[in-house]
């Protein structure tokens, strides 16, 4: 699959099995767009594992060209970000790509 003019084969990324369902759900997140973590959780068909889908998304290896920095919360806070800089660089990611934030 392919993101940010970046190609990215899931399968061959270590994870488990349901990381990469999650991993593979992120790529279909539009630039300039956002999706909550119980939205994510809805996407993959697993709607009450919101916390495992978090979980997920942190363990992202390869921060940017999967695109974990648009996954926020459900009151519309960041949320959290591993990769360098934490929540301060998700911030600049979305502001870089159009993403209106409120807090």
């Amino acid at each position: 699959m392919a993101t940010n003019g970046a190609k990215v084969d899931i399968e061959n990324l270590k994870g488990t099995p349901f990381q990469k369902k999650v991993w593979r759900a992120l790529l279909g997140i539009p630039k300039g767009k956002t999706i909550t973590y119980k939205e994510l959780a809805h996407k993959i068909g697993r709607p009450r594992a919101v916390r495992a889908v978090a979980n997920a998304v942190g363990a992202n290896p390869t921060l940017v060209i999967i695109p974990c920095h648009r996954v926020v919360r459900s009151d519309g806070s960041l949320g959290e970000y591993s990769g360098k800089g934490g929540v301060k660089t998700k911030r600049a990611l979305l502001i870089k790509e159009g993403v209106s934030l409120t807090q």
